[in-house]
């Protein structure tokens, strides 16, 4: 089922990066491929929040899908709740809908994601740990009310109410790494902090103590490929896994459900922890230095995803 038909991997890697387009082709807005056992072509539509789109905005897309006649779409949401109409529409036209990297509520709808409750616990744990539960640190938050910053933000407080002896300043970063930065730079110019638990915007907040010129303390990021260099280089710091890939499971989950076979309506991964003094060499070999700063470094999620590092390193987005 899960064999390597290069046009399989060419749906599989145009969902890991949540992009318009694939490697085996299609248009601006679907990807075209071989399907499972039975080779049926099947025809998957993308939509993708991280692109700038609101809600109001990502229902259009669902619905300009919908009017192709895709077979499946994956989707990253941006709301749990305000796509539920028109992934019911969906539904009905007998399209698979499968919500990726963050959940819809939607009850016809397949969801695929890193357990970010516990991405938001694994990393504040980490960072409790090393503080001994006292000291100042800086909350660097997503896209308030987005889905994936609200689970985050309920698996870091469940932490956080265990040791009051840490005092919190709060911010949104729009998961802008630029942004990111510049708030970094900003805190740390007016403040001392012990630890930064960042949800995701990362390797640009490492630098920014370089800015102020102030030595690095403990940061909480994400599996970004110049993040994972920084913490081999000896930056202290974890990295809590939340792969791109999630779009490569999600499509794997649609080709099964158009195959008709049974799939679990939640697909749920567990995030892992990933520091120097306990895994460098799981850093070592997800460490891409030739990759773009922002590249997930965690680049498959078995058994969903089957293609080679080459054929992932050789698809290209849109505009690419």
């Amino acid at each position: 089922m899960r064999g390597p038909r290069w046009m399989r991997i060419g749906i599989l890697v145009a969902a890991v990066s949540l992009a318009v387009t694939a490697c085996g082709g299609g248009n601006d807005e679907s990807a075209g491929g071989s399907g499972g056992d039975s080779g049926k072509q099947y025809v998957i539509g993308v939509s993708n929040t991280l692109a700038g789109n609101g809600w109001r905005e990502q229902i259009q897309d669902l619905q300009n899908l919908i009017s192709q006649g895709v077979n499946a779409i994956i989707v990253n949401p941006s709301d749990r709740e305000k796509l539920d109409p028109v992934i019911e529409q969906a539904t009905k036209k007998n399209i698979v809908v499968v919500a990726v990297d963050q959940a819809v509520s939607a009850p016809t709808a397949y969801v695929a994601t890193n357990d970010q409750v516990a991405y938001g616990r694994l990393g504040a744990q980490w960072l409790a740990d090393k503080l001994g539960g006292k000291g100042n640190v800086l909350y660097m938050r997503g896209i308030d009310g987005v889905p994936a910053d609200s689970d985050r933000d309920k698996g870091f407080q469940e932490v956080m109410s265990k040791n009051p002896g840490i005092k919190l300043k709060e911010v949104f970063t729009g998961w802008d790494f630029t942004k990111g930065g510049d708030i970094a730079v900003q805190e740390l110019n007016s403040g001392n902090y012990d630890g930064i638990w960042t949800s995701g915007i990362d390797y640009t907040v490492v630098n920014a103590f370089k800015t102020v010129g102030k030595q690095p303390v403990p940061v909480v990021g994400a599996d970004n490929n110049e993040f994972i260099q920084q913490l081999l280089d000896g930056t202290p710091g974890a990295a809590v896994t939340n792969p791109a890939v999630i779009g490569g499971v999600g499509t794997a989950i649609a080709l099964d459900v158009l195959e008709g076979k049974q799939v679990d309506r939640e697909t749920l991964l567990t995030p892992e922890v990933w520091d120097l003094a306990k895994n460098k060499s799981t850093l070592e070999a997800n460490s891409f230095p030739k990759r773009d700063a922002t590249f997930s470094a965690a680049v498959s999620v078995k058994p969903y995803t089957t293609y080679t590092n080459d054929q992932l390193f050789a698809c290209k987005g849109p505009g690419e």
